[in-house]
């Protein structure tokens, strides 16, 4: 009888709603992000998030996803496509510009990763929009 009741305090214990813990402050993702946003033009190691955290990189790594769902790594990517994004819609930059200007390393990984990301390369993309800009002035 004694077995069934701590067995059953186990599992009543188990199923209570914990306190999700493991992640990043809420400042300092903001710390983070922002730091991200501000230098996304430049190459943005892990290890360097980690040191504006006082973190070692695995485990800033480990709460970044946490709290945000992703790595640090795919955060900076979906930045990156983003700004690059606006940057095709609102400007008559090159491609290439864009992608050094978005911290991309050369105008082939963007494509790569714009075409990964949006299922349409960045050229087409442009036309795209372009093309549904003027039909929505019309």
């Amino acid at each position: 009888m004694a077995h069934m009741q701590q067995n059953a305090a186990r599992v009543a214990v188990a199923q209570l709603p914990g306190k999700h813990t493991g992640g990043l402050s809420p400042q300092r993702v903001q710390q983070v992000k922002q730091l991200i946003l501000e230098r996304l033009g430049e190459t943005l190691e892990v290890t360097e998030l980690a040191r504006a955290c006082s973190l070692s990189r695995s485990h800033f790594s480990r709460a970044f996803k946490c709290s945000t769902g992703l790595s640090p790594q795919d955060w900076i990517r979906l930045q990156r496509i983003d700004r690059a994004k606006w940057l095709i819609q609102h400007t008559d930059q090159s491609l290439t510009q864009i992608s050094l200007e978005c911290g991309f390393c050369d105008q082939a990984h963007f494509c790569h990763m714009f075409t990964r990301s949006e299922g349409i390369n960045p050229f087409a993309w442009r036309c795209r929009t372009v093309r549904d800009t003027q039909h929505a002035t019309l």
